[in-house]
Parts: C-alpha cells; sequence; structure tokens
C-alpha cells in the first residue's frame, strides 16, 4: 500500500499536537504517560516530536484521557486558523464538535476528558 505524502499543513498539524501532548505531559515520564494510554513509549516519542504527525483517532483519545485533556481542546488547538469556521459555516459539523460525536458513540465525560464508555 502507498501512502500520499502528507501537505506542509497535515505536517504543521502533526507539529502542533506533539507540542501540546508534550506541554500536557509536564513533569510526568513518557513512559508512564504511553502506560497510561496503552501505547508504547516510543510512539508517544514519535508524536511528541511530529514523526508519526497523523497518530490513529483512539490513540489520540487514550492519550487525552491519560493527560486529562478534553478532544474539543486538541481539536481546537491542532486545527489550522479558520478551519473550524469554515466547517461550520459550510454546515459542517458545528464548529467540529467531536464531544457531541463522542456521547452519540457511547463515549462519557467526552466534553472533560475522553474517557469511559456509558455502562
Amino acid at each position: 500500500m502507498v501512502r500520499t505524502p502528507l501537505t506542509p499543513e497535515e505536517r504543521e498539524r502533526g507539529e502542533r499536537l506533539g507540542r501540546l501532548l508534550r506541554e500536557a505531559r509536564g513533569d510526568r515520564s513518557m513512559t508512564s504517560v504511553a502506560a497510561s494510554a496503552g501505547i508504547s513509549a516510543e510512539t508517544l516519542r514519535k508524536i511528541e516530536t511530529g514523526r508519526a504527525p497523523t497518530p490513529a483517532f483512539f490513540t489520540v483519545a487514550a492519550l487525552a484521557r491519560a493527560l486529562g485533556l478534553s478532544m474539543d481542546e486538541l481539536v481546537g488547538r491542532c486545527a489550522p486558523a479558520g478551519a473550524l469556521e469554515t466547517l461550520d459555516g459550510a454546515g459542517g459539523l458545528g464548529a467540529l464538535d467531536v464531544s457531541g460525536a463522542l456521547r452519540a458513540s457511547g463515549v462519557s465525560g467526552a466534553g472533560a476528558a475522553v474517557g469511559t464508555r456509558d455502562r
């Protein structure tokens, strides 16, 4: 399978995500955060450094939960300037309502930190 090259914007978005996750990790070790998220420390290192600029959704969701971040915050801080307004104005996702989408799929606590499924 051949992957199409990432655009400069996609690479920049991945770098923004990595910086945000690194900042949120603070003094916690990479190993402990990765373990809390159920991923390898190597995967977290690649995401934080931008070497893995398009991590899987559930990897990002697990990291958000481990770091106490909301998915809405991640989207808002990683999306290019103007992207959310463009989608909203086009009748899209209403400012990319990630929390609403997660709630609809049965994930609770989506407005605060992504985590558990409704029981």
